[in-house]
């Protein structure tokens, strides 16, 4: 269909004619993009042309104009319809009678319309006061009537916009950081606001005005291509709801993947996120150079005459060799020659970073375009200049993100390219890789004081996920990778050894501290020998809390911290030649003790519940509650542990970790014990009473208390909501866990209930529990169980498989 014959059909058939019209442009697959957002603003043009002639009759000095996106041709196939109807004032009913003719037939349509009548004094008075419509006038442009009364308009408040620039600007820039403050970044959220996000549409129109005000202007390579991406995923996103939204929510991407023609719902978030970045670094290069224009207008004419004849005298600090200071940026010094000096950029870098300054955007396109490759490997000074740039702290993101911005990063690490961008759909998350790495060489740089070796901790926080780029398994891929890399910058054989262990290993603290049994010896030496020295573990140490403290605030606590140092400490004592402790001779505290000397006396369970908070954080002005401590002593029987979760759940208490295992009870006191730790923490409400909980565990354990049936009638009263679709759950059995019991771990979208269905499950297979270790990290549960026959020895392999696979059927049912 042609555009000709588009035309015909609205100028034949009216209203119906151009909704026809539009539906066959909006569905016709080898139109899209730019073609297709300029046509439908044609289109629609033509048919608001036909009703303004239709209505207008004789008036004069009135006319049509399209402000905001559809102003500037961009229309999407949900968007609004942004019209000014402009009049000079002469036939108020005149006036009245057209609009009506013009807004009534779009609404009929079902066409959602933002519209306005104004004089052109009413219209500059009302930009005036509102700087969103002042920003929509900027792209106004000429549909119907009275070209020269539009032509005035446009002339005036673009006039109006220049003079007012200097109070303006600063007001734009705070309505984009409050936006940014609201929605977050675009280029890091799984869900991102396509036009409200920072790196979105709006900042991009943003970009726009800066230009139009010719006080400063926005890097523009690339950027129209980055504008023309996110639009054309809107416009997907349009078609494949069939709504105006601009949010890109999980299940509806792969379809608007498709709409594309992209491979999959990854592809399309890292096209979105390439463009927002770049969208992001105009935007903090542009508001920075505004920055420095007013200030320096702000400087009296009197004064910048007293220094120097008339020119303002700009001072340059010297930084490093090659590298100056100069108003408020890091450039090159006048000396300073990239192509021969092919450390110049890293030495740059870390002055900035080492500075807490921006570098100069004419800086990093001159070290792009003219910098020598570094020779390989990489000498001393580029090395240790890399160290120091990571090293520095929070001011390393801004300017790592200008040498990536040029092209620079991927030039020094190459593997970096399949990392850039790479969303991580995991809800712990809050980075995508590539940031996410950055974001732990920053917190590992406030732990150098911990370690001997501040270089390859920094080193390997850069690189510790460097293998998620490629298939299988990130840590064994990034192991190879590390080692190449490693090599390649310059390091020794030695130091390339624990580069690729940190890397290989760097979930090993966190994943045993949280899933295995620290009491039984196995547990320890098998992290031993996969360490292998004291200083590696050193390492490792600071590296495992630098990568949770990246990942999110759910990837880290006071009480993952401790478990992890307590794992450490074992660890240490045996790569120092100690012998672990045998488990059973482990000594109870003292509170223990009498919990389980009263279990005993009594023949039922005791339980004590007290308030657990973290430590204040830097993020934080107060503590952070850690929910409330439960110790539970139960006399040794089959059930405990689907007696005691079932009741939690009951009681709608929220399980955060959990331990279970068997206490040594002091000489003189007959009988077994079973000891449960947990954190809980009240999913709305107070917390029950411990006497209260106590009852319903009694009756729990002697069978009189139904809690599946309690559980399922309160789900059948509050139907699950529909969200996001969670992965499958995966049980699998852990090779070596243990010498003493099968270890069975397992992975699943936590819910209220799992624990309780998970203990059950594990008591009707007939084996025993003798130790469980639970943890919930943001909607996942990642538990293990260590688990026995009645005879109290680890299960065959094969009963251990068939174990595993009954409970995964369980939880998928």
């Amino acid at each position: 269909m042609t555009g000709t014959d588009v035309h015909a059909d609205v100028e034949e058939s009216g209203p119906s004619g151009y909704a026809a019209a539009r539906l066959r442009l909006l569905t016709q697959g080898a139109r899209s993009g730019p073609p297709r957002r300029a046509a439908l603003a044609e289109l629609t043009d033509d048919w608001l042309t036909g009703l303004f002639e239709a209505g207008a009759g004789g008036l004069r000095g009135v006319s049509l104009v399209a402000v905001g996106g559809y102003g500037r041709g961009e229309l999407s196939p949900r968007s609004d319809l942004d019209l000014l109807l402009l009049h000079d004032g002469g036939d108020p009913a005149g006036i009245a009678a057209l609009a009506d003719r013009l807004w009534y037939p779009v609404w009929d349509l079902g066409l959602a319309l933002d519209h306005s009548v104004r004089t052109p004094a009413e219209a500059r008075k009302a930009a005036g006061d509102d700087l969103k419509v002042q920003l929509g006038l900027l792209d106004a442009r000429h549909i119907a009537g009275d070209l020269g009364l539009t032509a005035g308009l446009r002339t005036a408040v673009l006039a109006d916009w220049r003079n007012q620039a200097p109070k303006r600007l600063p007001a734009l820039r705070e309505l984009c950081a409050e936006r940014a403050e609201r929605q977050g970044e675009l280029q890091y959220l799984l869900e991102p606001d396509l036009k409200e996000a920072r790196g979105g549409l709006r900042d991009a129109t943003a970009l726009r005005a800066v230009a139009a005000s010719w006080l400063a202007d926005a890097p523009r390579e690339g950027l129209d291509d980055a504008r023309r991406r996110l639009l054309d995923v809107r416009d997907a996103l349009h078609l494949a709801t069939g709504r105006a939204t601009d949010r890109l929510a999980l299940q509806e991407q792969d379809q608007v993947a498709a709409e594309l023609g992209l491979l999959d719902a990854d592809t399309l978030l890292r096209q979105v996120y390439e463009a927002a970045r770049l969208v992001s670094y105009a935007s903090d290069v542009t508001w920075r150079e505004v920055g420095r224009v007013l200030r320096s207008r702000a400087v009296r004419p009197r004064l910048r005459s007293m220094l120097g004849g008339g020119k303002q005298i700009t001072e340059r600090s010297p930084l490093a060799e090659g590298v100056v200071e100069q108003d408020g940026e890091v450039v090159l010094a006048r000396a300073a020659r990239p192509d021969r000096d092919p450390v110049l950029p890293l030495r740059a870098a870390a002055a900035a970073a080492q500075a807490g300054l921006p570098l100069s955007l004419h800086a990093v396109r001159r070290m792009a375009a003219g910098a020598r490759p570094l020779p390989m490997p990489w000498p001393a000074e580029a090395r240790e200049q890399l160290v120091t740039l990571l090293g520095s702290g929070r001011p390393t993101v801004e300017v790592w993100e200008a040498l990536e911005a040029e092209g620079m990063i991927t030039r020094l690490i190459p593997d970096w390219e399949r990392v850039r961008c790479r969303p991580q759909r995991n809800a712990v998350h809050l980075w995508t890789v590539d940031r996410h790495l950055i974001e732990t060489a920053v917190r590992a740089s406030e732990f150098t004081r911990r370690v001997h070796r501040p270089d390859l901790l920094l080193v390997a926080a850069l690189l510790h996920d460097i293998g998620k780029g490629w298939p299988g398994d990130h840590s064994v891929a990034g192991e190879t990778i590390a080692r190449d890399v490693a090599g390649r910058i310059g390091f020794d054989r030695a130091d390339v050894a624990v580069l690729a262990t940190l890397v290989r290993h760097h979930l090993l603290l966190v994943e045993t501290a949280t899933r295995r049994d620290l009491d039984d010896p196995a547990t320890v030496r098998s992290v031993a020998e996969a360490v292998g020295s004291q200083g590696t573990l050193e390492l490792l140490h600071a590296l495992t809390e630098a990568d949770a403290l990246a990942t999110g605030p759910a990837a880290w606590s006071s009480w993952r911290g401790s478990l992890v140092a307590d794992l450490v400490k074992r660890v240490s004592a045996v790569l120092a030649g100690d012998t672990p402790a045998d488990p059973e001779a482990a000594a109870p505290t003292a509170e223990q003790e009498r919990l389980a000397i009263e279990a005993v006396a009594t023949g039922s369970p005791v339980l004590a519940l007290r308030a657990q908070t973290e430590a204040p954080t830097e993020e934080a002005s107060g503590p952070e509650p850690l929910g409330v401590e439960l110790l539970v002593a139960v006399p040794d029987q089959p059930g405990v542990l689907p007696a005691v979760s079932g009741v939690l759940a009951m009681h709608r208490l929220a399980v955060r970790t959990a331990e279970l295992r068997a206490l040594r009870l002091p000489d003189g006191v007959e009988g077994s014990v079973l000891l449960l730790d947990w954190r809980v923490a009240a999913e709305y409400g107070s917390l029950p009473q411990a006497a209260r909980l106590r009852a319903d565990l009694v009756r729990a354990l002697d069978g009189t208390l139904d809690i599946a049936g309690r559980l399922a009638e309160r789900d059948a009263a509050y139907p699950r909501r529909r969200g996001v679709v969670a992965p499958p759950p995966r049980v699998t059995v852990a090779s070596a866990g243990s010498r003493l019991a099968t270890v069975i771990e397992v992975r699943a979208q936590d819910a209220p209930g799992l624990l309780f269905r998970i203990g059950r499950a594990l008591e009707d297979a007939g084996v025993r529990v003798r130790s469980a270790h639970v943890s919930t990290l943001g909607a996942n549960a990642v538990d293990a169980f260590y688990v026995t026959g009645p005879q109290g020895t680890p299960l065959p392999g094969e009963e251990a498989v068939a174990v595993a696979r009954k409970l995964e059927e369980m939880l998928r049912g």
